[in-house]
């Protein structure tokens, strides 16, 4: 399976397609990020079980996301009950039941293993009587966080494009690991635009409601006034999923089944 090498500019040209996409039927997709809000809600409410499974089950989304915005691309509109027909056939769910799992093999692994350089400064941060020093462990923890986003920008080139590989390709994991992290790495230049710029986006609302409180305005009420704007930001950032793959793997759509 060939990946396109793109241009730098291809980056910022995803999110502008993921927002025609999200123009064309913009009540399904602001219900699927209210769902996916509600989802990572819940997950919250069960401390470590909850976001392992959210996390196992990130594939499987992801695959839902693609396919909804895939059927957008071709005029057809999503009804309540096309949501879930991506995972009709038993041996998709499979497949992508297995990428769910070595996802999130791969995320504790790079949990641990940016965890155990730091593990003296982290300790230290304990006194002998047990007492935490906080300011002390927020130090040692900014060692860890960076080694992990580190090697979080890895695993998710490895897995970004898994789900439609294996989903619509039926191709092995393994193959389709390599295939992701291929195209990812031939297309890195407009994948650090693509980051860059919803990370921009997302520093631009915050900035936004942190303006409209410093007017007098009570966070409650702007966090009231946010909400929905979070949602159709996000619901835009799952519809650049489907252009990013598209555009990489565009050769091989005609075998999408």
């Amino acid at each position: 399976m060939q990946a396109a090498t793109l241009p730098i500019t291809a980056g910022w040209l995803w999110i502008q397609n993921g927002f025609q996409l999200f123009k064309r039927q913009p009540m399904a997709m602001f219900f699927w990020s209210l769902m996916t809000g509600f989802l990572i809600t819940v997950s919250y409410l069960i401390p470590l079980f909850g976001q392992m499974l959210l996390i196992a089950a990130t594939p499987i989304l992801t695959f839902i996301t693609l396919s909804a915005c895939r059927n957008i691309a071709n005029g057809k509109p999503m009804l309540l009950t096309m949501w879930l027909e991506p995972l009709r056939e038993q041996a998709t769910r499979r497949r992508l039941l297995a990428l769910g799992l070595a996802y999130l093999i791969f995320c504790l692994a790079g949990g641990f293993f940016a965890t155990l350089p730091f593990l003296d400064s982290l300790m230290s941060a304990i006194d002998v009587n047990g007492a935490l020093d906080e300011t002390a462990l927020i130090t040692a923890m900014r060692g860890p966080f960076i080694t992990f986003a580190l090697l979080y920008v890895v695993i998710s080139a490895l897995f970004w494009h898994a789900p439609a590989l294996i989903g619509w390709h039926h191709i092995k994991m393994s193959q389709a690991l390599f295939f992701s992290m291929v195209a990812c790495w031939r297309n890195k230049l407009p994948f650090l635009v693509y980051g860059a710029s919803w990370a921009a986006i997302f520093f631009a609302i915050q900035m936004a409601g942190s303006f409209i409180t410093a007017m007098g305005i009570s966070p409650g009420a702007v966090q009231i006034l946010l909400t929905p704007v979070n949602i159709i930001v996000a619901a835009v950032l799952y519809c650049s999923f489907y252009p990013a793959y598209h555009s990489v793997f565009g050769a091989n759509y005609a075998t999408e089944s």
